[in-house]
């Protein structure tokens, strides 16, 4: 990921931190197929596990943080070095934030098994959209290891396919609920859900902004795709 310095060590230090970032990421991308995976078979037992592992998510996060701190510190970095380490804090981050959200959709699937919520509910509908949002993590976690910026313009595209997942299944779960009041509450956990694999998407492509502003020094962020696809081919 990084390129050769005068010091050896310093490069040492930059492949160390960006290898913890592809751990975590491995983390959390296990994390999140886990969740869904209580989802489809109703399991409390992978559930549980999905919000167990938010603690050593949230701690890796913490020693992330640390770890940059001290760099920037000591290395007192400018320019594409400087970038880098702001770029794999925020990744960091929304990475953080992702796991979050794998432990929003364990809790709601708890509570949907809690309730005894009819499983004639469209929650299988959602492995559409939760197997894309996996995958997005993905290729974003791989496209950060390689500083892929073609690859991440296509990440933002993508993106919008899961926005197109979610608002399909918001408009089968109101027919759902007009139909059969009795099934609202069972509903609106599924809906929290379908959020969650939502906001999985978003931070896959925060990701991919991020590739972009490493490598081009350019913001992209609530950029028009034009303007993206412009910055990246100059």
């Amino acid at each position: 990921m990084v390129d050769k310095h005068l010091s050896t060590q310093f490069d040492s230090e930059l492949n160390a931190v960006s290898s913890r970032v592809m751990e975590l990421g491995g983390l959390v991308e296990s994390q999140l197929r886990l969740a869904i995976h209580a989802l489809s078979q109703y399991s409390a037992e992978c559930a549980n596990q999905v919000i167990e592992t938010e603690l050593r998510v949230n701690s890796m996060e913490l020693d992330i943080d640390r770890e940059l701190s001290s760099i920037i510190a000591r290395r007192q970095p400018t320019a594409r070095d400087l970038r880098l380490l702001i770029a794999i804090s925020k990744t960091t981050a929304n990475l953080e934030r992702a796991g979050d959200e794998a432990t929003k959709i364990a809790r709601m699937v708890k509570s949907i098994m809690q309730n005894g919520a009819s499983r004639t509910l469209p929650s299988s509908d959602l492995r559409v959209a939760a197997d894309l949002a996996s995958g997005l993590l993905r290729k974003a976690l791989d496209a950060f290891a390689r500083l892929d910026t073609t690859a991440a313009v296509s990440i933002l595209k993508e993106d919008d396919l899961i926005d197109a997942e979610f608002d399909g299944f918001v408009r089968k779960l109101i027919t759902y609920m007009m139909e059969d009041p009795r099934t609202i509450s069972a509903s609106l956990d599924l809906l929290f859900i379908a959020k969650a694999i939502e906001r999985v998407g978003d931070h896959a492509k925060n990701i991919a902004e991020f590739i972009i502003y490493i490598v081009k020094g350019a913001d992209v962020r609530h950029s028009p795709m034009e303007q993206v696809e412009s910055v990246v081919k100059s």
